[in-house]
C-alpha cells in the first residue's frame, strides 16, 4: 500500500453524525470489484446522487470547492455500523487519504489503518473548529504530518493527535498485513523446509 508520511490536501467538511459504513458504501455495491473503474462513484452513493443518477449539489464532495478532496473532516461515530472493509476501499478509490473525526467505529478505524488510510481522532471541539474553518474557507488545504503527529490548517490552527506506534510505523513504511508477512518470507520458507523434511523422514 502507498506509504503515508506527510500529506497536504484539499479538505471537505461533512457534518453528519453517525455516518455509518452503509452510507459510505451501500450494501448493493459490495459485490463490485475494487478494480471496477467506477468504484469511486460508489462512495457515499445514495448521498451524492439522486435516484436517477444526478449529483446532489448539497453534498460537499459534489460542490466545486470540495470536488477531489483527499481529506474528510467528519463528525461523531464516523464509520460505525457493519464491518465492511469495502467502505474503506471506496474512500481510497475516491482518493481520500485521511479522515479526521471525534471518534470512529472500531472496525472501520482498524480497516483504515490496514489499508493505508489514516484515521485521526481529535476532540469534538477541535473537529467542530476544523469543519467551521472549512465551511468559511472553501477550497482550504490541511497538512497532515504523521511523523510529527500533527494536523495544520493554512490559517494557523495546529492540533496534535495520537496513534499506536505499530500502526504509525506500518503506515509510514506502506506495509499492510501481507507486506508484514512477506518481511518474514525467508524464515517462513526455512520453517517449511524443516517441517517437510521432518514430516517425510517419519514416513
Amino acid at each position: 500500500m502507498e506509504p503515508f508520511v506527510f500529506h497536504r490536501g484539499l479538505a471537505a467538511p461533512i457534518d453528519a453524525i453517525n455516518l455509518d459504513t452503509d452510507q459510505i458504501l451501500p450494501a448493493r455495491f459490495l459485490r463490485k470489484r475494487r478494480s471496477d473503474p467506477e468504484y469511486n462513484t460508489f462512495l457515499f452513493h445514495d448521498l451524492r446522487f439522486d435516484p436517477v443518477g444526478n449529483e446532489n449539489q448539497n453534498f460537499k464532495l459534489n460542490q466545486e470547492a470540495f470536488r477531489g478532496a483527499t481529506i474528510i473532516v467528519g463528525n461523531s461515530n464516523f464509520g460505525g455500523g457493519s464491518s465492511r472493509e469495502a467502505a474503506v476501499f471506496a474512500l481510497e478509490a475516491y482518493g481520500i487519504r485521511s479522515v479526521i473525526a471525534p471518534n470512529f467505529g472500531d472496525i472501520f478505524y482498524n480497516n483504515c489503518l490496514k489499508n493505508g488510510l489514516l484515521p485521526i481522532v481529535l476532540t469534538k471541539a477541535q473537529t467542530d473548529q476544523l469543519r467551521k474553518t472549512l465551511h468559511q474557507n472553501p477550497g482550504s488545504r490541511i497538512d497532515i504530518d504523521l511523523n510529527e503527529q500533527r494536523v495544520s490548517t493554512d490559517n494557523g490552527i495546529t492540533y496534535a493527535f495520537e496513534i499506536n506506534d505499530t500502526a504509525k510505523n506500518n503506515l509510514m513504511l506502506g506495509l499492510g498485513q501481507i507486506g508484514l508477512t512477506m518481511m518474514h518470507a525467508k524464515r517462513i520458507s526455512e520453517f517449511e523446509a524443516r517441517y517437510n523434511a521432518q514430516l517425510y523422514s517419519e514416513c
